[in-house]
């Protein structure tokens, strides 16, 4: 990968911590926040409520889910000087105000 390694984000649910996603030597991880699992539900069905992490190869599913894509991805990637095979990166800047219930923040440091 050729953008900086092992970034991370706080993944909010109606503006509750409800995990962190983040970038890992073989993938991404997903981890749901301990106190997010007492009280949460599960901010998708590809990801039920568990303390385990979640790993992957790829970006979850989920999270792809909403990036831009198309046209929108183009302008996106050429704005935030992004390469738009960077799914992470994308995730990082376009998701942190979404018309949905869940907005991934990245954690700075």
């Amino acid at each position: 990968m050729s953008q900086e390694p092992f970034r991370r984000a706080t993944v909010k649910y109606q503006d509750q911590i409800a995990g962190y996603v983040s970038e890992t030597a073989v993938g991404y991880q997903f981890t749901y926040d301990p106190a997010y699992l007492r009280a949460g539900h599960p901010i998708s069905i590809s990801l039920p409520l568990r303390e385990e992490p979640y790993e992957s190869r790829e970006l979850f599913s989920f999270f792809r889910g909403l990036l831009p894509e198309g046209w929108y991805l183009a302008i996106v990637s050429a704005t935030a000087k992004i390469d738009a095979q960077d799914t992470f990166g994308i995730l990082l800047a376009t998701t942190s105000d979404t018309i949905g219930a869940v907005t991934v923040h990245k954690v700075e440091g």
